[in-house]
Order: structure tokens, then sequence, then C-alpha cells
């Protein structure tokens, strides 16, 4: 039973002992894990970290399985884009343990058997997919889904396993440069409620040390990588700051106005399963060997279906 007084993604998490926090969607997705990671952190929970990775990977011989690669702050890899070495940098330069494991980017058939074999590798019981954004929650009848192929086929691969799984989501409204309408966002968390599978929303507090962390992360990150900055994180960093509105931190997003706003500072949680329940074409990415399979697979989902018609907030 929830309650007030505790987070329902706590409460759902207050069992687990060893928990894998996974960006879905790739990129610098895991990094919109790493609050959590740390609240997990505090509670003495065994926390590992993953990603789907868009790096190339081929040249890690370190693997758990041949599509889980390991990665380490020495790495080999291309030195102006590669987040999960970035992120095991930073890591081991705080002390912390410093191996983020990285999957490529497949259908969902040999993603599925990539979590597997990882599940079992760590001896972990919790799996929670963490995307930076919100385009995890459309369920494919939205009139745009951001960009669903990664998102979809990792949460396909871990609706399939046993043992807790969740999402989380952190940047909401994000992703509207993206074609995403955010009124859809909210409708289908509200049906996810009426399912029994919303677990909430919950704030990361900007003087905590979880956020604390995460911004020193993000900005290790930015200076890393000074020509392909994650413009997801660096919006929730903005938010988590007190900013507002057309914040500018690369040329990435020039010509576009941004919108920073506390909002972006939310994790909003669900249960995995109930979330896959609602997803109109996931039983479609089941059987995906590769990304133009999911790519195919959506499109062709998509070409059969008359998508809601967006609506704007109402004020």
């Amino acid at each position: 039973m929830f309650s007030l007084v505790e987070p329902p993604l706590f409460t759902r998490l207050r069992s687990s002992s060893s928990v894998l926090v996974a960006g879905a969607g790739g990129g610098f997705d895991v990094y919109a894990g790493l609050p959590l990671m740390f609240a997990l952190r505090r509670l003495g929970k065994r926390v590992h970290l993953a990603n789907l990775s868009f790096s190339d990977l081929t040249a890690l011989d370190d693997r758990v399985a041949p599509d889980v690669a390991v990665v380490r702050p020495d790495s080999p890899g291309r030195d102006d884009y590669f987040p999960e070495r970035t992120l095991a940098r930073w890591l081991d330069s705080q002390g912390l343990p410093s191996t983020v494991h990285a999957f490529p980017r497949v259908g969902a058939r040999p993603l599925t058997a990539a979590y597997r074999a990882l599940v079992a590798a760590l001896g972990v019981d919790t799996v929670v997919l963490v995307d930076g954004g919100t385009d995890i929650l459309l369920r494919g009848d939205e009139t745009g889904l951001g960009t669903p192929e990664e998102d979809m086929a990792s949460l396909a691969a871990v609706n399939a396993l046993d043992g807790t799984r969740l999402v989380v989501c952190l940047g909401f409204g994000i992703d509207f440069h993206h074609g995403v309408c955010h009124s859809h966002v909210l409708e289908n968390l509200a049906a996810l409620d009426r399912a029994g599978g919303y677990l909430g929303a919950l704030s990361i507090p900007s003087s905590s040390p979880e956020a604390r962390a995460y911004l020193d992360a993000v900005a290790h990150a930015q200076t890393a990588t000074p020509s392909r900055p994650s413009i997801v994180n660096g919006q929730i960093a903005a938010a988590l700051r007190g900013e507002f509105g057309d914040v500018s931190f690369t040329d990435r997003t020039a010509g576009s106005e941004l919108f920073v706003n506390p909002l972006m500072a939310l994790y909003f949680a669900a249960d995995l399963p109930a979330l896959a329940a609602q997803v109109t074409y996931l039983d479609e990415l089941a059987h995906t060997e590769t990304r133009a399979d999911v790519v195919r697979a959506i499109e062709s989902h998509r070409a059969e279906l008359i998508p809601r018609a967006p609506r704007a907030f109402p004020h």
C-alpha cells in the first residue's frame, strides 16, 4: 500500500537489494538515472549502471555477453563522443564504482538476451529503465512519438524479464522539439493511474546531495564532450539550478526557443509491465533483430491507425 509519507517509487524499491539503472534511449540517458542511483546507494542498495549506446562498441573486448560491453575509464573509443566512458571517468574521479555496461542498438530479441545475461551476471533483482524526456510514456497512437526506436526496444526487452521492473522519466517537456504533445503524456499518465501502474512524480531537491552530484556529472560531461553535449541533461541541470525560460548552454540549440522550468526536474515513475501493456505495438517488436526491424515495425503500425489529435495545455 502506498502512502503520502513515502513516494510510491521508493515503496516499490524498498525490498530491492541489487538494482540495475539503465538508460533506455541511448546517448546520455543513463545520466538521468544518477540522482536515483545516489539515493539508492544512500539507502544501502547495490546499484549498477547500463546504457543503450550510440557509441561504436566493436573495439571493446571486455564483455558480459556478445551484446553487453563493459565500459571502464580506460576503455578504447572515440575522444569526442563516448557517454558511457565519460560517465565511467567521472565516477572514477569520485571514488565510486566506475563500470558502465553498454548495449548496442539492436532489436528487442537480442536486447532481451543481453539484459538477461547482465541481470544474471550481476545478481540484479530490480531493473529501472530511465528516459531523459518522457517519450517512453507514449503508447503509439499519438500524433508524434518523439524518438521511440531505442526506448521501445528497451521497454520490450525489459518487459520480457522477471523481477521488479520500473520506468522513471526525467525532463518533462523536453521532447516538444521532437514533435511530442505533452498533453498526450499527461493523458497517458492518467490512464496508467487508472490501471494501477502510475507511481507518481517526485522532485529532486536542488540542494540535495543527489542534485549536486548530478550537476557535477553533467558539467563534467559537457566539458568532456564540447561538440556534442547533452541537450536533455543540460536543460534538466538548468532547471535544477533554478533557471527558467530560454536558457542557452550550447550552440546545438541555436535557433530553438527552450522552456526550462521546474517540471523538468521531476521524476515521473511507472510500473514497467503496466506501461508496456498500454503500448499498442510492443508485441510487434518482440522478435525484431535489428534497429531497422524496430523502425519498420513502428512505421507499419503507424500506417494503420488514426492518431489522437494533439491538444494544447488549456492554461
